[in-house]
């Protein structure tokens, strides 16, 4: 092989235009004849010739005899391409096999080149850019997180790769250094681990130090695709597996790098990225959860107290700070290092001015270190942006219902609908910037009755921040909480009155009569919330002409408040969606209410026997151009207003959760541009009535978990615009009637349980639609209703 190879790169570089290496030219040239990609070879080839040259001078033998045997293949491949008699096939043959050849040689220049630099370039050069920080002596120790971490990127068929994500400032390095340091993770890797700071470095910075960290020296990579090109012969020179990869603070825009990695397969390579970001195209992320409460005091101890100092601060004292701190790690840092040695009446001062304003007004680093969270939120992401500071609109410490926010966007956002709100929600969630709560049985059929928005309280601070910097004043948000003190509005709020859009009021016992009197011209959003056995509608809203939603929450518990002054919404002459929330609805007639307008009723855990319980109402005068009804969560709903029928523009009924809803009024089926019937979880219901066959635009049956209804209606075969239907949980529903075999050919989705699966296998051609539903009874969604 020494022989060969010595007068092979010998002639090359004695010739640098002959046989060989023009071959190899000729070859690249070639392949401009053929249908196939045509990469700049021939430039890379360029530096192929001197780089040989120096190798025959020191006389190593890192050329390996494959190169070699590549060089004579795409000499051959030249010649018999040259010969000019290929037919059409024969040229796509030789066009692939100039392609694999390109690819080959491509290989062979890089793991030679790094080869080449490694073994004869100054060893001074190696820095420890990529070596495992140090962890400081007085680090808070998070034993169960790493834990739990080891045994997501290392247990039996785990990942490759596995994210860490949380907001800023929680502590996302600190956890993967500890991880590094863990003496089950270190005698697994050794000395094979390599800790890269992404942050805002080109990927291709990134990838040069990790040649460098492993002592292999490398040409400047001067782009991504270059770096990319090189990155598979990093991971094969860096070492045997197993390899341990740690990619730090990585920004969502990097995500190209991740491809990358995710790309090479490598046994026993892990790798664990730490972003604010979920990059959700990986798999699940780890999500750090917040500091328990004794490890929040321990670190606030250990910023704020030298070590083996006595301390002479209340503990009490200590413990109300770091609750105006939110359990964030940094917070805690930055309050407890700013008390440091400071005597206890500057404490008590700081405990003061926390207790009076939120902790980003007196904390401007953190300010500004939360506000960075929002970075990417770029023009291209603006909308994004407006949702997260939409989210001030709603109490700390308040679950907010996606069905809100979705009333809210559609009537703010031109051209907004249920399906982008809930991209921008997601997009929320995957940068940390607040939580989707989903039930576990979740079905992507556009129902959201039980989904929430929650936020961490220091997120919720930067929301309200951000929406009282919003130089339009679109945003006002009041928050009156002490009882029996009348709201007064600050100079900027007066201003704010007249051009703020979406409008939030706060308030305990306070009636309606103790409102300051606000005049709030183009207020399109009003959110009421309110802590009271009885809450009276402010009178202001009389004036308020421009209001299109209204969504009133009584937060007390489970307790129901009593409704008045209803007949105010008489005078909202454009208001469009309603929804109550923990309310007694009071008695509804055509002399307290009458809106022409409403398009939307949404009606979560509320008491309405009172309002529906008159069989004399006449609901199509009352509410006439109402399209959807929701009725989520009502202890005493045992029957529908027996006028419900007349509603002919109703397009959505949805009753989910009534379980004592017993019986469907008999003629539903005069609801003729019906086109969604939900009746999930109402488990007293034990039938359906014949007329439903008369709902000629119902696309969409839903009666998940009505365990009482025993067969669906004979007649549902002539329901001609039935498109899907779900049927899962039913557990007395266990025969089709004959009449299904009329919807064979118009079924577009089946969902059923796995054991009455195959009655639909009988009727439908097409067993494709049918979804068999998994049975799960994760119940901790239920803690968000409370």
């Amino acid at each position: 092989m020494a022989t060969v190879l010595t007068a092979v790169v010998g002639y090359v570089v004695q010739a640098p235009c002959g046989w060989l290496f023009g071959a190899a030219k000729s070859t690249c040239k070639r392949a401009k004849m053929y249908p196939t990609r045509h990469s700049n070879l021939i430039s890379r080839l360029e530096i192929l010739v001197p780089l040989i040259a120096k190798i025959n001078d020191t006389g190593t033998s890192s050329v390996s005899e494959s190169l070699t045997r590549t060089m004579e293949d795409g000499k051959e491949l030249a010649k018999r391409c040259e010969e000019g008699r290929l037919n059409f096939f024969e040229k796509a043959t030789y066009a692939k096999k100039i392609r694999k050849w390109e690819k080959s040689l491509e290989g062979h220049l890089i793991l030679l080149t790094v080869k080449f630099v490694a073994q004869n370039e100054s060893q001074d050069l190696v820095t420890p850019w990529c070596a495992v920080p140090h962890l400081p002596k007085n680090t808070l120790i998070l034993g169960a997180p790493v834990e739990e971490m080891k045994l997501k990127l290392l247990g039996d068929d785990a990942p490759s790769m596995l994210v860490l994500t949380a907001p800023r400032g929680c502590g996302k390095t600190t956890l993967a250094t500890m991880f590094c340091h863990d003496p089950e993770v270190k005698a697994m890797f050794q000395h094979k681990i390599f800790f890269a700071k992404v942050s805002n470095k080109p990927s291709y910075i990134v990838v040069q130090e990790l040649f460098q960290h492993a002592g292999l020296s490398v040409p400047a990579l001067e782009n991504e695709e270059i770096a990319f090109r090189w990155l598979p012969h990093f991971l094969t020179e860096a070492g045997q597996s197993p390899l341990l990869l740690i990619l730090d603070d990585v920004p969502s825009a990097s995500e190209s790098l991740l491809d990358k990695f995710d790309e090479i397969e490598i046994p026993d390579l892990k790798i664990l990225v730490t972003s604010r970001y979920h990059f959700p195209k990986f798999g699940p992320p780890y999500n750090l959860q917040p500091l328990t409460d004794e490890d929040a005091l321990t670190l606030f101890r250990r910023s704020a107290f030298l070590p083996n100092t006595s301390c002479d601060i209340p503990e009490d004292l200590q413990k109300e700070i770091i609750n105006h701190c939110k359990k964030f790690p940094i917070a805690i840092k930055t309050v407890g290092t700013s008390l440091r040695n400071r005597p206890i009446e500057k404490w008590r001062i700081k405990l003061t001015e926390l207790s009076k304003d939120s902790i980003l007004d007196s904390e401007k680093d953190l300010l500004a270190l939360l506000k960075s969270c929002l970075d990417d939120l770029n023009k291209k992401m603006a909308p994004v942006k407006e949702c997260f500071i939409d989210l001030a609109l709603f109490p700390k410490g308040q679950r907010i219902p996606v069905t809100a926010l979705l009333d809210m966007w559609a009537e703010l956002y031109e051209g907004s609908n249920d399906n982008e709100s809930m991209v921008k929600l997601y997009e929320l969630t995957y940068r940390n910037l607040a939580s989707l709560v989903v039930p576990s049985n979740k079905d992507m059929d556009g129902y959201y009755g039980d989904h929430f928005v929650i936020q961490h309280d220091m997120l919720k601070l930067l929301s309200i921040h951000e929406s009282c910097e919003d130089l339009r004043g679109h945003r006002l948000i009041i928050d009156i909480r002490e009882d029996g003190l009348p709201p007064t509005l600050s100079t900027e709020q007066q201003q704010k009155t007249e051009k703020a859009r979406l409008i939030s009021v706060s308030t305990g016992e306070l009636s309606s009569t103790e409102w300051h009197n606000m005049h709030l011209p183009k207020c399109e959003v009003l959110v009421l919330n309110f802590q009271a056995e009885n809450y009276a509608l402010p009178k202001f809203m009389e004036e308020m002409c421009m209001l299109k939603v209204l969504l009133v929450t009584n937060n007390d518990g489970f307790s129901h408040a009593e409704l008045s002054d209803f007949e105010l919404l008489c005078s909202l002459s454009n208001l469009k969606r309603l929804r109550l929330e923990r309310i007694s609805i009071p008695l509804i007639s055509m002399e307290s209410i009458q809106s022409r307008s409403l398009k939307k009723i949404s009606l979560f855990m509320c008491n309405v026997r009172e309002a529906f319980g008159n069989s004399s109402i006449r609901i199509f005068e009352t509410f006439p151009y109402l399209e959807e009804l929701h009725i989520d969560y009502s202890n005493d709903l045992e029957k529908l207003p027996a006028k419900l029928c007349d509603l002919i523009r109703l397009k959505v009924l949805s009753i989910t959760n009534c379980y004592k809803l017993s019986v469907l009024p008999e003629d539903i089926g005069k609801l003729e541009n019906l086109e969604v019937l939900r009746l999930r979880s109402c488990i007293g219901l034990e039938e359906l009535p014949g007329s439903i066959e008369k709902l000629s635009k119902l696309c969409f049956l839903d009666i998940y978990n009505c365990a009482g209804i025993k067969e669906l209606p004979e007649c549902i075969g002539k329901m001609n615009g039935l498109r899907k239907i779900n049927m899962a949980q039913c557990s007395r529903l266990n025969e089709l009637p004959v009449s299904v075999y009329d919807l064979d050919q118009q079924l577009e989705k089946v969902i059923c349980d796995e054991d009455v699966s195959y009655l639909w296998v009988s009727v439908l051609s097409n067993l494709d639609i049918i979804t068999v539903a998994k049975e799960e009874f994760n119940l901790d969604w239920l803690q968000f209703l409370v």
